[in-house]
């Protein structure tokens, strides 16, 4: 209970703090003609840099749970080994591609700087 409280209040302040960096920009005057493009490079560079850390994080966890589940259904039931295994593989190699994919799309966001 403790954990799941903890990893609530976390990733609402890390919200919290994107939120206030979101609305604290203020208008730009007429003759800073190259402040709105530097904004949006680093508002660019800020979403590759969280899409990668909330990819991670949420493959890493979707990963342990899935290998969890997946020793534990093999030693309660050892000769259903086979029929576990192949298929948490296959899990594991989804969720590794979600990540995969948010590292793309990160390379692409870099790539406009």
């Amino acid at each position: 209970m403790f954990r799941k409280t903890f990893l609530f209040s976390l990733m609402s302040l890390a919200l919290l703090l994107v939120a206030s960096m979101a609305f604290a920009e203020g208008v730009a005057p007429a003759y800073a003609g190259g402040a709105n493009e530097s904004s949006v490079k680093m508002v660019i560079a800020l979403a590759a840099g969280f899409g990668i850390a909330i990819a991670s994080f949420g493959g890493a966890i979707g990963q342990a749970k899935a290998i969890a589940a997946g020793l534990e259904g093999i030693a309660r039931n050892p000769s259903a080994q086979n029929k576990i295994f192949i298929p948490m593989i296959v899990g594991l190699a989804l969720i590794e591609s979600l990540v995969i994919y948010t590292l793309v799309i990160a390379f692409v966001l870099v790539g406009k700087l």
